[in-house]
Parts: C-alpha cells; sequence; structure tokens
C-alpha cells in the first residue's frame, strides 16, 4: 500500500460499528485548522448503549449522531467543556467515537496559549482538555471530518491498541469500549492492563 493510501482519510470507515471506529483512530492524526496531533485514546459510544447520548432516540442536541457518519458531534460537558466526538454507523442508527486524548504535535504554542499551560502532557488529555486545546465549540457541530477545518488521516502502521472499561459514566461502565495507545504517555487516565 502506497504511502498516500495509507493516509487517506476514507481509510477509516466510519461506516463501521463505534467500537471498530474508535479503535481504527488510535494512532490516527486530527488536526482543526492545522492545531492538533496524534489520537491516543478513544471511547465508542452505540445507540443500543445506555451510556450513549443517542440511547432514548433523536433530539435536537444529538441530531448529527443520527447523520451520515463521518461528522463532528460536539457537546458541553458539565456545561463547560466542549468535547468533540466523530459520527459513525450507517445514518439513522446513532453512534459515534468520543475523542478522549492525542499527543500534541502541530499548532503546539497556540495550544498552550488556550489552556493557559506550557506542560504538553496535559494539554490534550482527556476531552474537555482536547476540546480546549483545539479549539472546539458549536461551530463545529455537524461539520464533516474530511475537509478543513478537519483533517483526519488513518495511523500510516499497525499499532499496539489496549481496551478497558469507558471512564466518567454512570451506565455500561463493564463495556470494554474505551481505547488507548500502549505506552502512551498522553492518555486522560492509565488502563488496568497498560
Amino acid at each position: 500500500m502506497s504511502r498516500r493510501a495509507a493516509r487517506d482519510p476514507r481509510a477509516i470507515d466510519f461506516d463501521a460499528a463505534s467500537e471498530d471506529v474508535a479503535r481504527a483512530l488510535i494512532g490516527a492524526t486530527l488536526l482543526v485548522d492545522g492545531v492538533g496531533g496524534v489520537i491516543v485514546e478513544t471511547e465508542a459510544y452505540d445507540q443500543s448503549d445506555p451510556a450513549s447520548h443517542t440511547f432514548m432516540g433523536p433530539t435536537a442536541r444529538n441530531a448529527a449522531m443520527f447523520g451520515p457518519s463521518g461528522h463532528a458531534y460536539v457537546y458541553r460537558s458539565y456545561g463547560i467543556h466542549w468535547c468533540l466526538n466523530f459520527t459513525c454507523r450507517p445514518a439513522g442508527h446513532g453512534a459515534g467515537v468520543l475523542i478522549r486524548a492525542l499527543e500534541p504535535r502541530a499548532g503546539i504554542e497556540q495550544m498552550q496559549s488556550r489552556r493557559g499551560l506550557a506542560d504538553s502532557r496535559l494539554l490534550c488529555s482527556g476531552p474537555g482538555r482536547l476540546g480546549q486545546a483545539l479549539g472546539i465549540t458549536m461551530a463545529h457541530y455537524g461539520l464533516p471530518l474530511d475537509r478543513p477545518p478537519f483533517f483526519v488521516a488513518a495511523p500510516d502502521a499497525a499499532l499496539e491498541v489496549i481496551a478497558g472499561p469507558r471512564i466518567g459514566i454512570s451506565k455500561a461502565m463493564d463495556h470494554p469500549w474505551r481505547f488507548g495507545l500502549a505506552g502512551s504517555r498522553f492518555l486522560s487516565k492509565p488502563f488496568a492492563n497498560g
């Protein structure tokens, strides 16, 4: 496979099950207006999952998750933090992947300014921190991931991905739908198995 094909954002099949997309995104490059890095942690959510925003069906808030795959679903957590999700599965299903952490690689000074700190390990280690560092707002809601301001490219090589229970939720906590890059120091929290 050529390098160009490996970096083609279409190489990530957003029409797949959320847990498959969440795993495939580990090691992918994510940039928003040229700022970002390598995704090192994700969580999958599906309409059949009581922890998902789509569990009770379509609403004005979660409409993007019922739309086409490969788009941004943005919401505010605790009324404070903007969180970035990628929609997946065929339209109408209601599934997505929360981008929990990334390793900063591009626009680090801009991320440091937005977050008000210099420690690169803490810039994007958690969905709220990541949203702030990337400048995510409701203006990104529903935007396609295959054109500006987004750039998403599949990993260049196979990576060791670890899985475990999702964190920060009170329902379906046993689902092993949190995925991370083994050995990354940029995770929001360590995995019990790695």
